[in-house]
């Protein structure tokens, strides 16, 4: 379970994982070894898995985002494509889900002629895919790898 304070912990850690612990203790009212003990817990319980740093897309060239329903022809189970889907580089996200396709993935590239080839060149090379259906990016409005988190203390994540 999580209480009000582990939830402005992960709130501002999840804004700047660098924040210092004496920061984040002065913002919540508590002192720095115990906001570090907090942390601490959090991460040996599994709420917190890592820490990351966020680039810019557009400054490294990536300004193209692509949608990319994927179909396979293996066992259900199998995940075989899974794997290697999620080992090309460009693929950020490979998602299993329900319906006519197997796999919804999410592709950054350079630029549109960069997508025809990524989707020749890489995913055209994955045997086991037999179809895909790309939905290209026009513009977008709100990426972000933070999680809600519970509002109040009565709203509780059970372990």
């Amino acid at each position: 379970m999580i209480d009000e304070i582990d939830r402005k912990i992960i709130e501002i850690l999840q804004e700047d994982a660098r924040t210092p612990n004496s920061e984040i203790a002065k913002e919540i009212g508590i002192v720095p070894s115990a906001t570090a003990e907090r942390i601490k817990k959090l991460v040996q319980r599994g709420l917190i898995t890592g820490y990351s740093v966020r680039l810019d897309p557009q400054a490294l060239g990536l300004g193209q985002v692509a949608f990319i329903f994927v179909k396979a022809d293996e066992e259900v189970r199998a995940c075989r494509t899974a794997k290697e889907l999620a080992a090309i580089p460009e693929i950020l996200e490979v998602h299993n889900i329900a319906g006519e396709d197997c796999y919804l993935v999410k592709v950054r590239v350079k630029n549109t002629e960069a997508l025809g080839r990524f989707l020749r060149e890489k995913l055209g090379k994955v045997s086991s895919v037999t179809s895909t259906r790309t939905v290209v990016v026009l513009e977008s409005f709100k990426e972000t790898l933070k999680f809600p988190v519970p509002p109040t203390a009565g709203d509780v994540i059970d372990d």
